[in-house]
Formats: structure tokens, sequence, C-alpha cells
């Protein structure tokens, strides 16, 4: 049976009126720059120098950001396109592959956006444990939790202008940590074990530049999404590349391996002073929890104005306000992540959402290849990038999954298919079309070409019928269908007259000869 998409007025395709959106800076680059700037980043990248050398290290972060920018180059490309409304990875895929395709990858990524909140204030929590011991870690991530999301239903700018702050802090401890000294000979000490091998160690490393996605999905919220989009994406991608290769080199420079390898703190040891280090961590945790708890209320938003959540969740989609924030969606989430606090150990489940973030990556790219390889002359994307590049980055994506972990990312392929299959018994209706129906025709375009000149032994009938009004010359429809024997092709076709040849009358007979073919 199939489930129409409902006239609502708060859908996607209706343009709602709201204020001033957010900036390129404000609404892109920060939350994406400082979900890259992340935790790994300060308790990560020293091991890795470490553990490969400096050669092996700055190879690392360039295969990663490389893979990273070919995906950020097919969200540009997707984002010049059309307008990307409410609901970010989840709105450009929907539009291009089809709702189910969109439903299949938007579901998942709502739940790994919404335990992520969890992740990082459970790691905020630990950090704060650590400097004082007499506080519960499950209470601190728990008020951290309930504090974000407070913060979120305030405002998204609100949330936004803390993270300039938190900006300030990272800065200031990077800066700390370029002008301290290296560490004395007396610690020099040389390493004796054994060292990760390199594709584990890039393993360790990869999600630490996974945070293009942060400032797509405040898509509904920026002022000019065609323009901010690629703008803030990639600046954020090229800075994090940039501070990546300036901290390994400033990593071999300052301590050998054995240091690095040993001392998960190895930042707070060789900064100018210690405590900036300790601060940027607790605003790189911070920062990445608010850039979910904004994020995914909105893809929850979209998927629910879409209808391809069950009916009685209808009212998720709706906002309030004139900013149109998702409250209800919001308030949602805080109880998942909630949920997800009250376990208290995520370490089963932290693959399978990285499977989930990168299926989301692997899904944009395969959305731009066939894009740019169809042509579709509705596809004028202002910020053009050859389809090519495209198929790197998808391939780019389902190497590193396997690399990073072959049983979760079975898992979640699992999962996604099965959305999938399940939406499409949903037999969902939307008022967009999809890429599918260019892939059919150039299939059959290229198909056409190739018959080349009549074979007898392989011919088939086409034919034109001029029925007119089906109930009148039906005979003639019959008299065809008996003459193909279902192996030909039927043409119904009728003319209308002077004076009946506008949009209602056409698509009137178009249904009526549908109806009467079925």
């Amino acid at each position: 049976m199939k489930t129409p998409a409902a006239p609502d007025p708060s859908s996607n395709e209706v343009i709602l009126t709201k204020g001033p959106g957010l900036g390129t800076f404000g609404g892109v680059f920060t939350p994406s720059i400082l979900t890259i700037l992340g935790v790994i980043m300060y308790l990560r990248l020293g091991s890795v120098v470490g553990n490969v050398g400096l050669v092996g290290a700055l190879v690392i972060i360039t295969l990663a950001n490389a893979i990273t920018l070919l995906t950020s180059l097919s969200i540009c490309t997707i984002a010049t396109d059309r307008v990307v409304r409410t609901g970010g990875a989840y709105y450009m895929i929907s539009r291009s592959l089809g709702i189910e395709a969109g439903g299949a990858v938007g579901v998942p990524l709502y739940f790994a956006q919404a335990i992520s909140v969890a992740l990082y204030t459970i790691g905020f929590a630990e950090s704060v444990v650590a400097v004082f011991p007499v506080l519960n870690q499950q209470y601190v991530a728990f008020f951290t939790t309930v504090a974000i999301a407070i913060l979120a239903l305030t405002s998204a700018s609100i949330a936004i202008r803390a993270q300039y702050f938190i900006m300030a802090a990272i800065a200031f401890s990077l800066i700390c940590f370029a002008f301290g000294s290296p560490l004395p000979d007396a610690q020099m000490v040389p390493w004796t074990g054994d060292r990760e091998p390199f594709w584990g160690v890039f393993a360790v490393f990869f999600p630490a530049v996974t945070g293009i996605m942060a400032g797509v999905n405040l898509s509904g919220d920026l002022e000019d999404p065609v323009e901010s989009i690629p703008k803030g994406t990639l600046a954020a991608t090229i800075t994090g590349y940039v501070v990546y290769i300036a901290l390994a080199l400033l990593f071999a420079f300052k301590a050998n391996p054995a240091a690095l390898i040993n001392d998960q703190n190895i930042m707070e040891t060789l900064s100018l002073w210690g405590p900036a280090i300790l601060m940027g961590t607790w605003g790189a945790t911070l920062s990445s929890a608010i850039g979910s708890i904004l994020g995914a209320p909105r893809v929850l938003q979209a998927l629910a104005r879409d209808g391809v959540l069950p009916n009685w969740m209808r009212f998720v989609g709706k906002g309030r306000g004139a900013e149109d924030e998702p409250r209800i969606g919001t308030w949602v989430t805080l109880v998942v992540a909630l949920g997800a606090v009250a376990l208290n150990d995520l370490d089963l489940i932290a693959p399978v959402l990285s499977m989930f973030f990168l299926t989301t990556y692997l899904v944009l790219n395969v959305v731009a290849l066939i894009e740019g390889f169809l042509q579709s002359p509705s596809f004028r994307p202002s910020f053009k990038v050859h389809w090519i590049w495209s198929l790197f980055g998808a391939i780019g994506c389902v190497v590193v999954m396997f690399l990073i972990d072959g049983i979760a990312t079975v898992v979640a392929a699992v999962l996604v298919l099965g959305l999938y299959f399940w939406l499409q018994r949903r037999e969902l209706e939307t008022a967009w079309g999809d890429v599918r129906r260019g892939l059919w025709m150039a299939l059959l375009r290229a198909g056409l070409y190739q018959i080349g000149n009549d074979d007898p032994k392989n011919w088939r009938p086409n034919l034109l019928v001029m029925s007119g009004a089906p109930n009148r010359r039906w005979p003639l429809i019959q008299l065809a269908n008996d003459l193909t024997h279902n192996r030909g092709i039927i043409t119904i076709c009728s003319v209308l007259p002077r004076g009946k040849r506008g949009d209602e009358q056409r698509a009137s007979v178009e249904e009526l000869l549908r109806e009467y073919l079925d």
C-alpha cells in the first residue's frame, strides 16, 4: 500500500519565513573545524607520530585528508546544484537517490549523531574526573549533556556563538604548544617495544578528519547554503590539514618516539603552559557535543516531514519560532543521548557509529558520481567537479571502512540495507524526482544505440496506437497487445483537440490512459 506524502505546511518543499540565517564562518566553518580539531588531536596525534615516524604520519594525514577533501568536493557539487534545506546530508541524498536511499542513510545518521553527544560528554567527564577525582563521572556526563541541550534549545545562533569561545581556547592551546620547549635529553629514552602497524595507526587517526558534516547539518539555518556550504566546508578541510601537518612536525621535533607513545598527555608536557592543553581538550569535546546536538534534531525534523518516520511521529517535524528550530527533535535527541550516557560504556557501538558517518560520506560521493556521469539537463552545479574525483572518494571511503573495522562495516551495511528495503515496501510517494529515472533513461539510450540494424531473429514489435479515448477504441489496444504478445513495446496516444491542450486536460487524459492500462 502506497503512503502518500501528506500536504504538510512545514514540508521541506515549502520555503519557510525565517529570520537572518547563519553565515559561512559561524554556520559552516566554525562547527566543522571544531569537530576536526578534536580529542584525537590532543590525545592521539603524538602516538601516531611515535609509531610510524614523521614521514609515516605525514602520509597518514595526507591520505586521510585526501578522502575528506574528495568528499567535500562532492558535497560542494551537490550543494551548488540545488538549495539544501533542513536535513543536510539526508536532504542531499533523498533528493538525488530517492527517499528510500535517503531514509536508509538518514535514520542511522540521526542515531549516530544523537549517541555521539553521549560519546563526547562521557569523554569530557573522564577528563574532568581525572583532574577532580571527587566527582562522579556519570553525573558529570549527565549534567553536561543536559546543559548543552538547554543551550541548543535556547537558540542555534547562541550555541554557535558559544563555539567562538571554544575556538579561542583551542587556538590558545595550540599557540602554547607551539612555543613550548622540547623534551629534555634526559627523558629521551629509546623505544624498545613493538610499534603499531601503519594501517592500524591510520584507523585510529582517520576519525579526526571526519567533521565536515557538522556545518552541512545546519543547512536549514544558513542564510545562503549554496554559497556557505562550499566555502565553509573546503576552508575547514584545508585548515585542518595545515594544522595537523604543523603539529606532526612539532611532535617530531620536540620529543622522541618513546615519549610520544608512552605519554598520552604529551601535548600538556611539551606546552608552554600545560593547563591550556587541558582547556583545549575540554573545549574540543564540548564543541563536538554541541555540533551533534545541533545537527541530529534537524535530521530528525527532515525525516519526519518527508514521511520517512511512522505517521504517529510526524509531530517531531514541527519547528518553532522564526528560525524554525526543532525544539521537539532536540528533546527527543536529549532522551536518546541520556540513555546512552546511562550505559556509560559505548565501546561496542562506537565503531558502528563511525561506519554510519562513513556510509554517509560514501553515499554523498555516489550521488555526485551518478549526477556528474549522467549529465542530466537539470544538474547544473556552479561548483563543477569531474565525476572521477567522486569515484575516488567513494572507493576511499569503502577502503577506510574495512581498514577501521570490517565487522562494524558489515553490521552497518546490513542495517542500512534493511532500512532501504523496509522503506521500499512502504512505497512512499514524494513530490520531487530523483536520479533513478535519469539512470534508466541513460541505460535505455545506450541500449537503443547498441541495437543498431534490425535482426529478424531478435526483432520485437514497437507499436504506436492512436487510440484516442481508450474506452471508445479499446479493441485497437487489445489488437496491439495480441500482436506484441508481451514481447514488444506499445505506446498509447491520444491527440487533444484545439482549445483543450492545457496542463489540467493533459494530466486528466494521461491519468485516464494509465488507469485503463493498469
